[in-house]
């Protein structure tokens, strides 16, 4: 496997609630993470005093953040609506030479920043709220 390109990792956003998905312009940086809660099921006859797991069980969630250059194109003022109306729109994450993750994920932060010799950016934060769907690239 060869390196991939930061630059195609991309978070797309269902415009309509059809599967319309437009990437999130003017990002520069991305980045997802996956977390699983466990369960501890651990007792006295444990094996050797170690830890033991419930396979399956506990919470897993996936949260996306990502930051840029405001660029105010269709798919920035999609989001900006989806995080006033607390809507929990599709997502789409396409992660280069791994696959494309899909599912509801709400906007938990949106941050504008600007100095004034320099451009208007922004950042936001995702969390997964409900279950995802992973195809292979």
């Amino acid at each position: 496997m060869t390196a991939q390109k930061g630059k195609d990792l991309l978070i797309k956003i269902d415009m309509t609630g059809t599967g319309d998905y437009t990437t999130l312009g003017g990002l520069r940086a991305q980045r997802i993470a996956f977390n699983a809660q466990t369960v501890d099921v651990s007792n006295i006859e444990s094996s050797g005093g170690w830890r033991e797991l419930l396979g399956g069980a506990g919470m897993r969630q996936a949260t996306l953040s990502g930051s840029g250059v405001f660029l105010d194109s269709d798919a920035d003022a999609r989001a900006r609506q989806v995080f006033f109306d607390g809507e929990v729109p599709d997502f789409q994450i396409i992660i280069p030479d791994f696959g494309t993750i899909t599912g509801p994920f709400q906007i938990t932060s949106l941050e504008y920043a600007g100095q004034h010799d320099a451009e208007a950016t922004y950042e936001m934060a995702l969390a997964s709220a409900g279950a995802l769907a992973w195809v292979a690239a």
